[in-house]
């Protein structure tokens, strides 16, 4: 891909009001627009500049910050014009308007959603995985997100890519050369330890991928559905989990109509506990509202990452209840939730049953929540190591899932000794583009369109 050099500007800080706000542009060179902006002063390379921002007619937007930060050492690579004023968005608007009038001329535009750390990524100021991170950094609703957010912006995931990339191109060259001069008759994959090197090679990637997905789990984390009849205690299970009276609780039934959502962390990683409306039977005496939340609930069943059912322990298992597990989809990990324990005399308790996990805790007097903490981590699949993490996206794990199979095919291969030896190097060159899919190095335009998009505009 030709990178565009054509200059271009947005705000580059987060919609609303703030104490600064910032337009930034950027350009294979600003010299014209800082020219037209700012005719009676020379702006100096990283130095700020504290001048008024004026419209044509000299008429003063804002008094602010002007810093340039002249290509290749910029964030995008190119010449980068930086306007810091206050943070209204009417005077931010004003001054984007002006930055887009006075370059003009030189053919400033308006920068599509993620230009510029797109642009970054084309002038080789970060690699494809790098530049993610810089969207998920943005993003993080955890600190431990963040953390690991910032691990990859610095090149470590990439850093490991690179590393399982080079061994599988020391390895491919062997074989190539093998293919190449057949006439030697030599024994390539007991000579060349070749089988031992693809097993490290697997090996490493397995312990990439364990860390990526921990970091996919970061960033993405689960969603829990409360889902029971009414009164079993799903909103005070919420708020128990919580913390705090996000929902209203009341003894009487049907008292939650609607979702209701809280996202909390448990040892970093975001749950969305989801409280809905009790199951019941549709009958004469279940009013309209009623029926939608309910209707609603089933909805929220079906996109359930896991499924809290809830049930009275004081009370034991119903037909009611029967029915409503038989309603779940399958493949959706279910915890079925004894609450009220202080009402029935049972212990906090886990019981790994045939059916399902049981889990005995009263929400009342916040008994056993833990459990229902350490098991939620369990199922999500969560392991406190002293590793860190890569902030990974989903198409990241897809890219190590299809090169392990590729390696593992490659496996295969060799086990025929050397009679399959093409095909063995071809397995190797799949793997390989797959790995290097995930910075960038075999990547389709298309697949940048949809990744940059994602951003916001002035970033």
């Amino acid at each position: 891909m030709i990178p565009d050099t054509s200059p271009i500007a947005a705000i580059a800080t987060a919609p609303g009001r703030g104490g600064i706000g910032v337009v930034r542009a950027s350009g294979k060179s600003l010299a014209p627009l800082m020219t037209a902006l700012f005719p009676d002063t020379t702006l100096k390379p990283r130095h700020a500049t504290y001048l008024p921002f004026t419209q044509a007619d000299g008429t003063v937007i804002d008094q602010g910050i002007a810093l340039w930060f002249k290509g290749p050492h910029s964030y995008t690579g190119e010449d980068v014009l930086e306007l810091q004023g206050h943070g209204g968005p009417i005077v931010l608007q004003m001054l984007l308007a002006r930055v887009l009038e006075a370059g003009a001329e030189s053919g400033v535009r308006l920068a599509e959603p993620g230009e510029f750390t797109r642009r970054a990524y084309l002038n080789d100021k970060l690699d494809l995985a790098q530049a993610e991170a810089v969207a998920d950094l943005i993003d993080a609703s955890t600190e431990a997100a963040a953390k690991s957010a910032s691990q990859s912006l610095s090149g470590a995931f990439s850093r490991a890519i690179h590393v399982l990339v080079e061994k599988v191109i020391n390895l491919r060259m062997l074989v190539e050369a093998t293919l190449d001069f057949p006439e030697e008759e030599i024994d390539f994959l007991e000579k060349s330890n070749a089988r031992g090197q693809l097993a490290g090679i697997v090996d490493a990637l397995d312990r990439v991928f364990a860390q990526a997905s921990q970091g996919a789990l970061l960033r993405e984390g689960l969603n829990v559905v409360l889902v029971g009849q009414p009164n079993v205690g799903k909103s005070s299970l919420l708020n128990a989990l919580a913390g705090t009276d996000v929902a209203i609780v009341t003894p009487i039934a049907g008292t939650t109509r609607d979702k209701v959502t809280e996202t909390i962390q448990v040892e970093g990683i975001p749950l969305n506990i989801i409280d809905t409306a009790g199951i019941r039977a549709l009958t004469d005496e279940v009013d309209m509202v009623e029926r939608i939340g309910i209707e609603r609930t089933w909805g929220e069943v079906g996109k359930a990452d896991v499924i809290l059912h809830l049930l009275d322990a004081s009370l034991g298992p119903t037909r009611a209840d029967e029915g409503i597990v038989a309603a779940f989809p399958e493949g959706v990990p279910v915890l079925r939730i004894w609450n009220k324990i202080d009402l029935s005399g049972h212990k906090p308790a886990v019981d790994a049953a045939e059916d399902a996990t049981h889990i005995y805790l009263s929400a009342h007097d916040k008994a056993g929540i833990d459990l229902l903490r350490a098991e939620l981590l369990r199922i999500a699949g969560w392991q406190q190591t002293g590793e860190s993490v890569f902030l990974a996206r989903e198409r990241h794990l897809i890219a190590l899932r299809a090169a392990h199979q590729h390696l593992d095919m490659a496996g295969a291969h060799a086990a025929q000794d050397d009679q399959s030896l093409d095909l063995f190097a071809e397995e190797l060159r799949l793997a390989q583009a797959q790995l290097s899919s995930i910075t960038g190095e075999f990547s389709p335009d298309d697949l940048l369109g949809v990744i940059f998009s994602r951003f916001c505009i002035g970033k």
